[in-house]
């Protein structure tokens, strides 16, 4: 029996030359979009892809590389973890670090890119592409509010082993009660929200070389990347669902796709990886670095279930342009949702994957 293969050409949508009228709204862009082509159809495919996770419950994480969150892009994640939309968070230490800039009202300037570097070193500047920030007014003021954190809630870090996000939890805590502006902040947003946030590393990031500072004065404060690592994958082996929205690529989406092969391949339990991946960055697949990585390529390490063209969207762009028009998307698309509230479910996840 012969099978008729569908034509890549004939069963394939038209192509339509789009319009962009007086008034219209961002969902009505979007729509548009998915008649075009090139990276326009793949914003039309993650924004709908987006929208799925939200309706259908996933428990969502997000992963911010890069310096979005200095940039300003903090209070995009804000909204989302308000709607109920962002369940689990997996950042850089550098974007939590830079997120308290805005809580405490810190400065961080819109500066030119061309702005002559050694000139913006004499005067005390230090810049990220167009960001600038203050060494003494900014940074070390910065450094000096971790340092207050960490004496001030010595009790409930010292004495064990913590996990990323237990530390990053109390800290948002304290953001939320201490700060003047902690609703500029998405730490302390999350904090309140139960939602946890990992950092892929321990080490390489201000937050951490504060904590060398403090452990040499007294309050020595351990972290665990054995805890990060099963916590992380407890999280994803409990889900009814789960969905990978990756902002850029590097340590954060490598960290929250692991999840997957940690169970499967490590712990030896059965688990097929995420139900769902987008990802937004500039990365060229034939680098090969993770980064770059393909979801397709991901599918082969036991990181996502399958490649099906719906549930894995991959939009080349930069991120701090499409982010967000995908948040204003799903937020005119969708109504809330109750916060899942991860952060005190975590015992009996971690109990249940112990238990497999």
């Amino acid at each position: 029996m012969h099978l008729q293969r569908p034509s890549y050409f004939h069963d394939a949508p038209d192509i339509i030359p789009t319009r962009v009228k007086r008034n219209q709204t961002i969902s009505d862009l979007v729509e548009a979009l998915g008649a075009t082509s090139f990276e326009a159809r793949n914003v039309y495919r993650g924004a709908h892809l987006f929208k799925r996770m939200v309706h259908d419950g996933d428990t969502i994480w997000l992963g911010i590389a890069g310096a979005g969150i200095a940039g300003g892009m903090g209070g995009m994640v804000i909204s989302l973890l308000e709607a109920g939309f962002i369940d689990i968070i997996c950042s850089t230490g550098a974007q939590v670090y830079h997120d308290l800039h805005f809580a405490f009202g810190l400065p961080v300037k819109a500066i030119s890119p061309m702005a002559n570097d050694d000139e913006l070193r004499a005067a005390g500047d230090t810049r990220i592409y167009d960001i600038g920030i203050r060494e003494k007014e900014t940074l070390e003021a910065q450094d000096e509010l971790i340092r207050r954190f960490i004496v001030e809630r010595y009790d409930r870090l010292k004495g064990k082993a913590l996990s990323s996000w237990e530390f990053n939890y109390e800290m948002g805590l304290w953001v939320a009660e201490t700060a003047p502006h902690p609703e500029l902040s998405f730490v302390a947003v999350a904090a309140r929200a139960g939602v946890p946030i990992f950092w892929d590393s321990l080490s390489n990031h201000s937050i951490a070389m504060n904590l060398a500072r403090t452990d040499r004065e007294g309050y020595p404060v351990v972290l665990s990347g054995q805890r990060d690592i099963f916590d992380s994958a407890a999280i994803s082996y409990g889900a009814n669902g789960t969905g990978f929205v990756e902002l850029g690529g590097g340590g954060p989406k490598n960290f929250i796709q692991q999840t997957g092969p940690t169970i499967s391949q490590i712990l030896g339990v059965e688990f097929e990886g995420a139900d769902r991946g987008l990802q937004i960055g500039t990365a060229v697949e034939r680098e090969g670095s993770l980064s770059s990585c393909t979801f397709s390529e991901a599918v082969t390490w036991g990181k996502y279930r399958s490649t099906g063209d719906d549930k894995l969207v991959q939009i080349w762009g930069e991120y701090s342009v499409i982010f967000p028009i995908l948040t204003a998307f799903v937020l005119d698309q969708c109504p809330d949702r109750p916060h899942k509230k991860i952060v005190g479910r975590m015992p009996a996840m971690i109990e249940k994957l112990a238990g497999a």
